[in-house]
């Protein structure tokens, strides 16, 4: 039996930190040992008073829940019970209003509006602006060619090229991240028959015309609808001459896309083109109304029709119109090599609506450099306070100091750096069969051999990030305001 190609070398940020913590969580805890101790130098009857806040706020860094520490899901359950207690988990729009924006859209989405525009080609696109960054995120519509129709070394070289085509996302300054976002969905039915519609010439012969209309009516009412989209979002502040208005930005921002989705040939897909303002809104709006999945497509609808009529947020899942949504996030990476199409079950249609994207945050060809080598003095540190202690070093340490030490390595060979996560959403409009949807999604993700994680309280953010429309949840949690 032939040997088959495995790829891994994944492995989870971790900076200096004691205990498994990490920087932030290392100094609240060195902090309150401080305060204990200079506490006890002044007055050691202070201590008794003192001494319960400091151990309390040095176990809620310390003490961790499955990799997360404690005081950070404290906190997360506090920012979610002073949102929802204010009804910011709420979300109503209007059936009629007096502008032309009748919905708008909820959540981080708020900020974003759909322009329109055209390539050198004069084929038009659609582009999602946040006004609130001014980040622009332009999607592509592509088609992968299945890993089962190409033989070992074609599959090989396709992954080769993608990673090669990664590395060089780390040399375009402007270029914040890239979603690949696979859409499934049972078919509703109405694909062939407008497939038929457009193609059936008026003149046609009636014997024709009536067997093509048997076909379509004696046709699976419900098959795979499977859609693929590669968004790019973009900065034009990073760039070395920052445009001066939103019209040059676009259009710097369409050339390097050009440049950079020309390249993607060898990877295995075949680019179908950018979508255009109506595709992104249709989007959009099917995800937030599956139930008009089969009508949204023969429409050509605006951002205004695309954010939904009423959507609620609840802890564990998200409702909206006329469907229900539950979202994860990528816990764990693979911990053993894996093959290329490992997430072939993930990805793969099913009796439910799902999307999975994966995202990829590139690190400038300059930073990635400072980054590995912060990372592998982290380890060594780790390594050296372990011996000092007299700790046996496990086998997870040996691990995560060899693949720090391996991606240095790689990077200064040329590699490059990418910080990837993946964000999960399945979508029911019955209510009754969101249980066993969650189920089979996270069976898939085990047979995948990835872990995970319901994002308890970010419902609507991680079902926006699953959307074509630029929202980075990392990014998000950056911001102040």
């Amino acid at each position: 039996m032939a040997d088959v190609r495995t790829y891994g070398g994944w492995r989870r940020r971790r900076s200096l930190g004691l205990f498994g913590l990490g920087t932030t969580g290392t100094l609240i805890l060195l902090g309150a040992i401080a305060v204990l101790i200079l506490l006890g130098t002044l007055s050691p009857a202070l201590v008794l008073y003192a001494g319960p806040p400091a151990l309390a706020i040095g176990g809620l860094a310390l003490v961790q829940f499955d990799g997360v520490p404690l005081g950070r899901t404290v906190l997360r359950h506090v920012r979610w019970w002073y949102g929802s207690a204010r009804d910011y988990s709420t979300f109503q729009g209007g059936v009629v209003l007096a502008h032309l924006r009748a919905f708008q859209l909820p959540g981080v989405l708020a900020a974003t509006r759909l322009l329109s525009a055209e390539d050198g080609y004069g084929r038009p696109y659609g582009i999602v602006w946040d006004r609130r960054t001014g980040y622009l995120t332009l999607t592509v519509q592509v088609v992968p060619t299945s890993m089962w129709l190409a033989n070992r070394d074609e599959a090989d070289g396709w992954v080769s090229n993608w990673g090669n085509w990664l590395a060089s996302l780390g040399h375009v300054p402007t270029l914040r991240w890239v979603t690949v976002t696979v859409d499934t969905a049972p078919e509703p039915g109405s694909t062939l028959a407008d497939s038929i519609a457009r193609t059936t010439a008026p003149d046609a012969p009636a014997p024709a015309t009536l067997l093509l209309g048997e076909l379509v009516k004696t046709a699976p009412a419900t098959a795979a609808d499977v859609r693929t989209y590669l968004s790019l979002t973009f900065d034009p502040a990073r760039s070395p001459a920052p445009p001066t208005d939103l019209t040059s930005a676009v259009m710097e921002t369409s050339r390097t896309v050009e440049g950079l989705t020309s390249s993607l040939g060898g990877c295995g897909v075949t680019v179908a083109g950018r979508a255009t303002a109506s595709e992104i809104s249709a989007t959009v709006r099917a995800a937030f109304d599956p139930a008009s999945r089969g009508e949204v497509s023969r429409t050509d609808l605006t951002w205004a029709d695309a954010g939904p009529i009423h959507a609620q947020e609840s802890a564990d899942h998200y409702r909206h119109d006329s469907g229900t949504s539950v979202s994860w996030a990528w816990h764990d990476a693979p911990r053993q090599n894996v093959p290329a199409d490992v997430l072939s079950r993930l990805v793969a249609p099913g009796p439910y609506a799902k999307r999975v994207s994966l995202q990829y945050r590139p690190l400038p060809a300059a930073q990635a450099t400072q980054v590995l080598e912060e990372e592998v003095n982290a380890a060594a540190f780790r390594e050296q306070y372990r011996r000092r202690t007299g700790r046996d070093e496990s086998a997870r340490d040996a691990f995560d100091q060899a693949r720090a030490r391996q991606a240095a390595a790689e990077e200064a060979m040329g590699a490059g750096v990418c910080l990837v996560t993946m964000y999960v959403t399945t979508t029911v409009i019955d209510s009754a069969d969101l249980s066993e949807a969650i189920a089979r999604t996270e069976t898939a993700a085990e047979t995948s051999r990835i872990r995970l994680r319901r994002l308890w309280g970010s419902q609507a953010a991680a079902f926006a990030t699953t959307l074509p429309c630029g929202v980075c949840p990392a990014e998000l949690s950056q911001r102040w305001k």
